[in-house]
């Protein structure tokens, strides 16, 4: 872990609420790191719905191997997690370390290896000991319980400080919950899923319809931030509805149908977009955040890819952290994309200072105006393309001396 905590991490912490039916607890096995804890087990009431949605990489992780194979039966009792090595690029060590993982976990939980849920984050091609799970499981299980933020501490790897978030709305007059954690600060960039987040919700869901949900939700929030343009081995988003609040008199929600599907999804999408954001603000070495917007696309997809090549160049990242107001480089990146564009329609913002319009310098362009919102820790990035109705915005940060010292001496 990096020793300073980023100048971009929260001033506080939310207060968690219980999500009945779900149990933290978790323990230091090390694995790689010493004196702090590095697994997470999450124990799952039984009938507890599974949905997942996993890294496009065709260099996948192990556990993500597992977790593929397993979603499918949309039911889960358990989730085991750790942090200091992603079980990725270890061959069949690999595969019989999450078979392993999986039975020393079951054993516990008093299930079927298949009913539990694997990830694994930290150093690839290192073989995971996966037999370090057995000296610390009967007290995961039997121990004290931990709370969100300890869960969150566990799969730390280079994050300066844990991620939470949560969200309640009403189904029928019943309060209905959702909070998840997460983690992540470098190799971060949009593909499926770009990091890891574990979504844990009370109310009863079908696991189909959970999946739509989630699925329908990741392309705005996980889909959309980037750190360093780098797609993990590892990347898993999983989200649980252990459907407690059913004791509660909530009516199962079965169908995308139901009236309560859209509610639920606004929800998840604001929870997903905190966890997500909160990794951009732990990028490794950020010391800004900046939101990219790209509006008068041809499309919503057209708008994305122009808004991803400008948050993942490089020259722009450098330009925001070091407060140099280069619309330039702006102009480059939009060109670079390969996405419909006219140079001569062309207008760009910093913050409310407008630096180019027409497809030139703006004539009220103000050197200073523009130095003033790159000094702030936020900023906001706009690009109007004067082409159509498709816009889309993403999240990333600045790319520092710090960033290259962090993963220069990541496997130290």
């Amino acid at each position: 872990m990096s020793a300073a905590v980023s100048p971009l991490a929260p001033t506080s912490y939310p207060t968690m609420p219980e999500i009945e039916g779900v149990r933290f607890a978790t323990a230091q096995a090390g694995i790689k790191y010493k004196g702090r804890t590095d697994v997470l087990l999450a124990n799952l009431v039984e009938g507890t719905t599974v949905a997942g949605v996993f890294t496009k990489s065709k260099c996948s992780s192990a556990p993500v191997d597992w977790c593929r194979a397993e979603l499918h039966r949309g039911t889960a009792r358990g989730l085991l997690v750790n942090s200091g090595n992603a079980n990725a690029f270890t061959g069949k060590k690999g595969a019989e370390a999450v078979r392993l993982s999986a039975d020393i976990a079951s054993r516990a939980l008093g299930c079927e290896p298949k009913d539990v849920f694997l990830a694994s984050t930290g150093v690839i091609g290192e073989p995971l000991p996966a037999e370090k799970f057995d000296t610390v499981m009967s007290g995961l299980v039997d121990g004290t319980e931990s709370s969100w933020l300890e869960a969150a501490q566990a799969i730390m790897t280079t994050d300066t400080y844990p991620k939470v978030a949560t969200e309640t709305l009403e189904f029928n007059g019943h309060t209905i919950r959702i909070s998840g954690i997460a983690k992540g600060a470098g190799m971060i960039a949009p593909d499926m899923a770009t990091m890891l987040s574990f979504i844990f919700t009370d109310a009863p869901i079908a696991a189909d319809v959970l999946q739509k949900a989630l699925s329908a939700e990741t392309e705005g929030s996980f889909n959309a931030v980037t750190v360093d343009s780098d797609t993990s081995t590892s990347d898993t988003v999983l989200l649980f509805a252990t459907g407690w609040a059913k004791s509660r008199g909530v009516q199962p929600l079965e169908s995308v149908e139901d009236s309560r599907f859209e509610r639920f999804r606004a929800a998840l999408r604001h929870l997903m977009q905190d966890l997500a954001q909160q990794i951009v603000r732990d990028g490794e070495g950020a010391t800004k955040f900046v939101a990219v917007k790209v509006t008068g696309a041809e499309s919503n997809a057209s708008a994305k890819k122009i808004a991803l090549s400008i948050a993942n160049s490089p020259l722009v990242k450098t330009a925001v952290a070091g407060e140099d107001a280069n619309w330039g480089r702006v102009v480059m990146a939009v060109g670079k994309a390969g996405e419909p564009a006219d140079r001569d329609r062309l207008a760009i913002w910093f913050g409310d200072v407008r630096v180019a319009v027409d497809g030139e310098r703006d004539p009220d362009y103000s050197e200073d105006a523009a130095s003033a919102v790159m000094k702030e820790q936020e900023i906001e990035l706009t690009v109007d393309l004067g082409l159509g109705d498709g816009s889309a915005t993403v999240w990333t940060c600045d790319l520092t001396k710090e960033y290259v010292a962090i993963n220069g001496d990541y496997r130290s």
